[in-house]
């Protein structure tokens, strides 16, 4: 039995996102390699930047489990990450950072209740 999150709250959080990374610029038209997509380090920060996981990796794998209706995480923590990768933004990434925030504390909370 697959326990309900609130898909269209982090649907809606998805979009939040695409739309802060592409106001600062850190959307990409081109997609990284396969080669960069495949690595195992976690966020593949071995091969990506943040932004370029968040956008080609987390972005479309949350998007599919909801299309999917598959379980989504039940814990997850971007916001240190993100904190660290956004800190030369200064105060132009707060909302990036906001938003981010709000995906971990959604997905985390709802994964309280389903325990």
């Amino acid at each position: 039995m697959m326990i309900k999150k609130d898909p269209e709250r982090i649907s809606a959080l998805l979009e939040e996102l695409t739309i802060e990374l592409k106001l600062l610029k850190l959307w990409q038209i081109q997609p990284p390699s396969a080669a960069e997509l495949s690595s195992s380090a976690p966020f593949c920060c071995d091969t990506l930047a943040f932004e370029q996981w968040l956008q080609f990796l987390f972005i479309p794998k949350i998007a599919m489990m909801i299309n999917q209706q598959q379980s989504l995480p039940a814990r997850i923590s971007l916001t240190p990450m993100a904190e660290e990768t956004f800190k030369c933004l200064s105060t132009n990434a707060q909302p990036l950072l906001d938003v981010i925030q709000k995906i971990d504390n959604t997905l985390t909370e709802q994964g309280k209740h389903n325990d």
